[in-house]
């Protein structure tokens, strides 16, 4: 893979160093209205004089560490579902109260544009539905959102300048619309207070939220990443010559390539920057799970991605040390711009990911807006995966998921798994479908329900050797379940 120029010219960003604070200082995340994972370890950290002891209270419970290289770190026992506390962070001469503090459930939101996407309405963009009733019914004080400032960093951040904000008419305009409604349904079902770490950025590719040393696994990245490091080694040096990287990116490519912006601090498509500048710095913040929304930005990359996104879930699994938490992510919505091929790599990421879940989205989608405006069925899609791969509730999360097919003379029987109470064509006869014959020439094809099969046939088509469901940009079709859940796009001829 060559690394673009936009991504070569973002390379100079200036390399972070820990400066030592005069008192101690917790991080940023340990700030008023934080909500604290319950049920497992605490870490609290943050910076301090060296040899400095540090000492943190919380609900009865005292923990001390010594700074060391400006840093310290202590853990607290786990906590049950409550609050408001008071967290009391001491050092030598400072003492730091931090007030209502709740314990719950903390879920990292990220990805990007459609996570991004705000509940209130902004211009140039079409509103949220029902956005206005959204926002004056939001008063849930026990679901608090922590956002991340948007930053790219060539090596990992130690902090970022965010607060907790809590949910109510008159803040929540500002909270992720997909976050939001997951948080939502989610305190609802499970009565315990929400904290959603709000982190993206619209228009970036995965490889930028994967750390470099997961990168260099992928032999498509292998090459930039260590291209990457000789340019953060320069600028830490300081022999960085910007003028020379241009030369050298012209010589070595061809004379029409166009010059890179002047301003190279700004771009976010650099592997590994946004999980430098905007992830790295909430490790290690307990947490229940993630819910991601990205996709659309590595268009045009789809096989690798195939590969590229289940490596960042275990990169970001490996990074929080709390084993293969749940990772729930968002299916492409339709739009003209999105092809099917990344719907499947999604799929099959999900598929091939340990304790992932995947909300489809084929009925939510906008031809003309990769930016949706139903964004309320992704929210509590993602909570129902949450309810039952999170916390163990016998419910269904997914759609129909295609598992095999057999020819029987003209016609392909499919089968599923996620039936959730029985295959539904939620608005009439079955449409979506299309079958191919030896020749692999896809037609359009009528299909019904038979039990828990599909079966697909084509009077153009006398022996079936492949089929396809919801295969566009734009893709129809009204599979569902009896839960209400619609299936994925598939191919049974997946290459």
């Amino acid at each position: 893979m060559r690394l673009s120029l936009s991504l070569c010219t973002a390379l100079a960003a200036a390399v972070l160093t820990p400066v030592a604070q005069p008192a101690v200082v917790p991080n940023t995340l340990f700030s008023d209205h934080a909500v604290l994972q319950q049920g497992c370890d605490l870490p609290v950290w943050g910076t301090a004089k060296d040899g400095e002891r540090v000492t943190v209270e919380l609900a009865a419970q005292k923990a001390a560490t010594v700074a060391k290289d400006g840093r310290w770190l202590v853990r607290l026992k786990a906590l049950p579902a409550g609050g408001p506390y008071t967290m009391t962070i001491a050092g030598e001469g400072s003492v730091i109260k931090i007030s209502d503090l709740l314990v719950g459930e903390v879920w990292v939101c990220s990805g990007q544009s459609n996570m991004e996407r705000q509940l209130g309405l902004r211009e140039g963009q079409k509103p949220i539905v029902n956005w206005e009733q959204e926002v004056a019914a939001a008063n849930y004080p026990q679901i608090r959102q922590f956002y991340v400032p948007q930053k790219s960093a060539l090596s990992p951040a130690a902090s970022v300048d965010g607060k907790w904000v809590v949910c109510s008419p008159q803040t929540v305009a500002d909270f992720t619309a997909v976050g939001y409604f997951f948080g939502r349904d989610l305190f609802q079902a499970r009565h315990a207070p929400v904290g959603l770490i709000h982190s993206s950025w619209g228009g970036t590719p995965a490889e930028a939220w994967t750390s470099q040393e997961a990168l260099r696994t992928l032999p498509d990245f292998a090459g930039p990443v260590a291209q990457i490091e000789r340019i953060a080694s320069d600028i830490k040096a300081g022999t960085y010559n910007y003028g020379r990287l241009v030369d050298d990116w012209f010589a070595a490519n061809d004379a029409d390539v166009p010059r890179p912006p002047s301003d190279y601090r700004t771009s976010p498509a650099t592997p590994g920057v946004l999980y430098n500048g905007m992830i790295a710095p909430l490790l290690p913040y307990s947490i229940r799970g993630v819910i991601w929304y990205q996709g659309e930005a590595n268009v045009g990359r789809e096989k690798q991605y195939r590969t590229l996104f289940p490596t960042m879930i275990a990169d970001w699994r490996r990074s929080w040390g709390e084993g293969d938490f749940p990772f729930l992510f968002v299916q492409i919505a339709p739009f003209k711009g999105m092809t099917p091929e990344i719907r499947e790599a999604q799929l099959l990421s999900w598929q091939h990911t340990p304790n992932t879940a995947m909300a489809v989205t084929i009925d939510c989608g906008d031809a003309d807006d990769i930016h949706p405006a139903r964004k309320q069925p992704m929210g509590a899609r993602l909570a129902l995966a949450a309810r039952a791969l999170a916390y163990g509730e016998a419910l269904e999360y997914s759609g129909p998921v295609f598992t095999s097919m057999q020819s029987v003379g003209r016609r392909a029987i499919l089968s599923f798994t996620h039936l959730g109470g029985g295959l539904v064509a939620k608005d009439g006869p079955l449409t979506g479908f299309t079958i191919a014959g030896t020749d692999k020439v896809f037609h359009p094809a009528r299909a019904v329900i038979e039990g828990e099969t599909v079966a697909v046939l084509a009077d153009e088509v006398s022996q079936p050797v492949a089929v396809r469901y919801g295969w566009a940009n734009v893709p129809e079709g009204d599979l569902f379940n009896a839960a209400g859940l619609p299936a994925s796009p598939f191919r049974t001829d997946v290459d």
